[in-house]
This record gives C-alpha cells, sequence and structure tokens, in this order.
C-alpha cells in the first residue's frame, strides 16, 4: 500500500480493496497521462489522445467470429494495431494519386481516392438502421422528401418519433484524425475532427424542417466520437438495452461501430497500392 500511494500520491486508496481494476486504475492513467505530456509530436500526441478514449478501443474488445460478422482480418488486424500503436506498416512508396506515402501509411486515410471511405460510410449507416431496428424504431437509408439545397439527402430517418414526437434524422460521417488539416484540434482533444465534422453537417442541413429531429454522428478514423454520434448512441443504448434484455447490447454496438471503422482504415491502406504491384515489397505482412 505504501509503494502504491508513492506511485500515485493524488490518488485515494480504493474503496473496494479485493479491485484489481481500481488499484491498477490510477497506475495506468499516470501511464498515459505521461506519454502524452512527453510526445514529441503533434501527430503522436492525437494518436495517444484519440487511443485514450474508450470508444477507440471498443473493437479490441469484440468476440472475433464469423457467425457475428464481428472476425477481423489478419491483415485488417495489423494494420488497425499498427494505427493504433503508431508504429510502421508500409515501405514507403507512391499513391495511386501521385502523392508519397510514409512507413507509417497514414496518407491513405485521408487520400481522395481513399478506397476505404464507400464500404466504411455504407457499414456506419447499415449498423445504426439494424439497431434502430432492433430497439423499436424503424428506419430507412436516404429518405425521400428530405434533400438539401444541393440535392444531397440524409443518410437515414427513423419512421416512428424517436424523441419530442420527432422522427430522428441522421447523417454519418468519418474524418481521419492525423490530416494536417485536424491535427491542430485533435492534437489538444480527442473527438475534435468528429466535433468539426459534426458542425458543419448541422450548418448543410440547417433547412431540415423542425418537424424532424436532426442529430450527425461524426467518427474519426482512430476511433473517437462527436458529440452527435455519442448523443445517440447513449439514446440507442439504453432502448436496445429495453428490447432486449441484454445488458451488455450498447457495448456490442459499440464494437460493431469500431470494427467497421477498422475495416474501412485497413481498406484505405491497402488503397494506396499501385496497380498490378505484389503486396510483399510494400506492406510488412
Amino acid at each position: 500500500m505504501t509503494s502504491w500511494k508513492t506511485a500515485c500520491p493524488n490518488a485515494d486508496l480504493p474503496i473496494i480493496r479485493h479491485s484489481q481494476h481500481q488499484w491498477d486504475e490510477p497506475l495506468c492513467r499516470l501511464v498515459r497521462d505521461n506519454l502524452i505530456e512527453t510526445s514529441t509530436s503533434t501527430t503522436e500526441r492525437a494518436r495517444l489522445l484519440a487511443a485514450a478514449s474508450w470508444e477507440s478501443g471498443s473493437w479490441l474488445q469484440a468476440l472475433p467470429s464469423k457467425n457475428l460478422g464481428t472476425l477481423l482480418s489478419t491483415n485488417t488486424l495489423r494494420f488497425s494495431l499498427c494505427l493504433r500503436l503508431g508504429v510502421a506498416c508500409v515501405a514507403p512508396h507512391q499513391c495511386q494519386c501521385g502523392t508519397s506515402v510514409s512507413r507509417f501509411g497514414l496518407h491513405g486515410l485521408s487520400c481522395s481516392r481513399s478506397v476505404g471511405r464507400l464500404s466504411r460510410h455504407a457499414s456506419l449507416n447499415d449498423i445504426l438502421r439494424r439497431a434502430l431496428v432492433t430497439a423499436g424504431a424503424p428506419a430507412v437509408l436516404e429518405p425521400p422528401g428530405l434533400a438539401r439545397d444541393d440535392g444531397k439527402r440524409p443518410d437515414g430517418m427513423t419512421l416512428v418519433p424517436w424523441k419530442m414526437g420527432r422522427p430522428l434524422v441522421w447523417d454519418a460521417t468519418c474524418v481521419d484524425t492525423l490530416a494536417a488539416s485536424h491535427l491542430p484540434g485533435t492534437s489538444n482533444r480527442a473527438g475534435a475532427a468528429a466535433n468539426s465534422a459534426e458542425h458543419l453537417k448541422r450548418r448543410k442541413y440547417a433547412a431540415i424542417d423542425s418537424s424532424f429531429m436532426f442529430e450527425p454522428f461524426g467518427v474519426e478514423t482512430l476511433g473517437p466520437w462527436g458529440s452527435g454520434a455519442h448523443s445517440i448512441f447513449k439514446e440507442l443504448a439504453k432502448r436496445l438495452v429495453d428490447a432486449t434484455g441484454d445488458k451488455k447490447a450498447g457495448t456490442y454496438l459499440a464494437q460493431r461501430i469500431g470494427i467497421a471503422v477498422q475495416r474501412g482504415n485497413a481498406a484505405s491502406l491497402l488503397g494506396t497500392l499501385p496497380q498490378g504491384t505484389d503486396l510483399e515489397p510494400i506492406f510488412y505482412l
């Protein structure tokens, strides 16, 4: 106990003395804070802040099952861990767009030709729609009659009232945590890029009729969510627990969202590979 108090001078002794988690958490928090404070670049700091958010690690807790659709391929798992740990995952090469890709492969996450963007976006919306249906709120994707001035429609809408007698209208987006334009924010606060993307979504859909409740669902490539995503998840998780009777229903939803993001990231990294080139010389497989 004396040794623990020396290591954690500002922490209170655990209330439940036999709980290993309560003894271990303050020590882990000290290690995390020390890593963030001693980070040598904005990229490293942004990665550490993102990894410290609970939602960014939800996919690591998922049961790897083919039947449940939660099994990551070997390469997807390797790329996901490399991005999370900040280690090299590729040999330097040139992307199909002409940009040089470093050994960390980060360019693929924000490349204008990112092949993982569309599949990730579709997966996020499908996960939300299925979860809403399970929670007793039937929903449709790309609902007609709610187009913006430019003709684009939101990603989905519930067919029954969600809150205060209004249907939920949502629009999902996934932005790159480590993009140069987002680093000033993400290196100071986890989820800053997602919150910024959600703010833009609210402005774009400001003209939606007040009889609908619009909420953006913003996530980042390294895992953190925006405030809108947290708002939808909190309510949806509660309704899933009530509908299924499973207290972990919300946890399973967070895991599926995290897995969808990781699969999109892996596809984006693979998408930088020049056509007709073998994988072995480029990726550390």
